[in-house]
């Protein structure tokens, strides 16, 4: 595509973003809406109010900061930050949790915990992604005394508080029902979903890089055991999704001849992993060298399912090693045709389907077999893929080989974004298997696929090292 055609594409996307996404509270940006409901020279009568796509979500939010951080727009992010931690729970049940989304309605901020929400469940990853970007925010914008203020402190040990007491599982992962995530409607994947537990070991160490920022004060001598405590779960929880959710070939192999009905402490199948759990496509999905986090371990109920930004996020904070991040991003690249398609990104694979759509979803016709969340493509996905590939280290000309598919994997996601999402108004998500028809219920103008692009852009032709802007602190910085 000739360069004035990108461009005019980047100035479109600018323009929607801050003349018709972002929002202002307290006469400062303070986050941007779900959806534009009016874009730029469509007429007031053509677009009516639509459900809560004019709410600030947290969820939704995390790419907007993002790029604003990318763009020097610290105040904002801050602002944002502050605003949320205003609206942190403190309610006995429910206190340290962050609301789903908020709007300011008569000069006064209203939140929703999933008392507005479909199913009524409250989203968990808000309240995870708070503490990352917070990191985020500091690390980028060097302001280390954001982190020493007492209402930070407080709010995240109000997170921790949450987070880190003794429940009834002796599992390090994080419990949450059905549509607790970006997957916000029953799609079997209540337990320990891989996205919640991946931004759970990124929130975890993120609040304790922002406490060992504030120990530096002589008020906040007292993190020392708190921080130990956090990264100590970090750790755990660091080793049983290695353990328990990272497959490859070989191990599939291992576990397709576990012993079953095993008591006692050493022993092999913990969960309890029937044979025929292993569903068939997954020998060709993986190949020889492929390997990825699986979507959930439940005793004797693994979910195989490939979820792309528990993955990605897996890789962006570190769960994986390099080795493991080499073999998920081959395997990527091996089953892009189901991946990336026509319109990058699925959001997940395979899609349920016959028997198993109409049980696990409740006849949900929303996520009908390569809809919406069942196997539907979000082109808001696929920065987090390319800051995932491109933060990795170089390390010989075999891994430059490699790199240099996966690259290719991306410039072509990025040229069918650009050639198609302008035309496609912003489009929420796409469905069918190619990805070639845009969601039947999907919202145009969506937040996210904007800003989605325009990150993918700036990651791509702009400035490749901000891939590094969601790093968070090592286990082994805190040894």
């Amino acid at each position: 595509m000739p360069d004035v055609e990108i461009q005019e594409a980047v100035k479109s996307a600018r323009s929607l973003f801050y003349e018709k996404a972002l929002v202002q509270f307290e006469g400062e940006w303070v986050g941007a809406i779900a959806a534009i409901l009016q874009p730029v020279g469509m007429d007031s009568s053509a677009s009516a109010p639509d459900l809560n796509y004019g709410e600030i979500f947290i969820r939704d939010n995390v790419p907007v900061m993002v790029y604003l951080l990318t763009q020097g727009k610290y105040s904002t992010v801050r602002h944002f930050l502050e605003v949320c931690l205003r609206l942190q729970s403190d309610q006995p049940q429910t206190r340290g949790i962050f609301p789903t989304s908020f709007v300011e309605v008569d000069g006064k901020l209203v939140a929703d915990y999933g008392q507005r929400a479909i199913g009524r469940v409250v989203s968990v990853d808000a309240t995870l992604w708070w503490v990352i970007l917070a990191h985020a925010y500091v690390q980028k914008s060097g302001d280390r005394a954001f982190a020493s203020q007492p209402s930070i402190q407080a709010g995240i040990q109000r997170f921790l508080g949450l987070i880190l007491p003794p429940s009834f599982r002796e599992a390090p992962t994080l419990h949450v029902p059905d549509g607790a995530f970006m997957i916000d409607r029953p799609l079997d994947v209540w337990g320990a979903p891989l996205e919640i537990q991946v931004l759970l070991h990124g929130a975890l160490l993120s609040a304790a890089g922002l406490m060992k920022m504030a120990i530096e004060s002589p008020d906040f001598e007292y993190l020392g055991d708190r921080i130990q405590q956090t990264v100590d779960h970090a750790r755990r929880l660091h080793r049983y999704l290695q353990k328990h959710y990272w497959v490859t070939g070989q191990k599939i192999q291992v576990m397709r001849r576990y012993p079953t009905e095993q008591y006692g402490e050493a022993i092999e199948n913990e969960h309890n992993i029937q044979v025929e759990t292993i569903p068939d496509w997954l020998q060709q999905w993986l190949g020889d060298r492929g390997g990825y986090l699986i979507g959930n371990m439940r005793t004797g109920k693994p979910d195989f399912r490939f979820f792309t930004l528990g993955n990605c996020l897996g890789a962006i904070f570190d769960v994986l090693d390099c080795d493991q991040q080499s073999e998920l991003f081959g395997l990527v690249v091996q089953n892009q045709e189901e991946l990336i398609a026509q319109m990058p990104l699925r959001i997940c694979h395979p899609p349920i389907d016959g028997a198993d759509w109409q049980i696990k979803t409740g006849y949900d016709r929303k996520n009908s077999p390569g809809c919406y969340h069942n196997g539907g493509h979000w082109p808001c996905l696929t920065w987090f893929l390319a800051a995932a590939i491109l933060r990795q280290p170089s390390s010989g000309s075999t891994h430059d080989s490699a790199f240099a598919a996966e690259m290719n994997l991306l410039e072509l996601s990025y040229q069918k974004m650009l050639s198609q999402l302008p035309q496609q108004n912003w489009a929420e998500y796409f469905d069918g298997s190619t990805a070639a028809w845009v969601g039947q219920q999907a919202r145009l103008y969506q937040t996210w696929t904007i800003v989605g692009f325009l990150l993918m852009h700036h990651l791509l032709k702009v400035n490749p090292a901000d891939a590094a802007i969601l790093n968070v602190p090592r286990l082994q910085d805190f040894c």
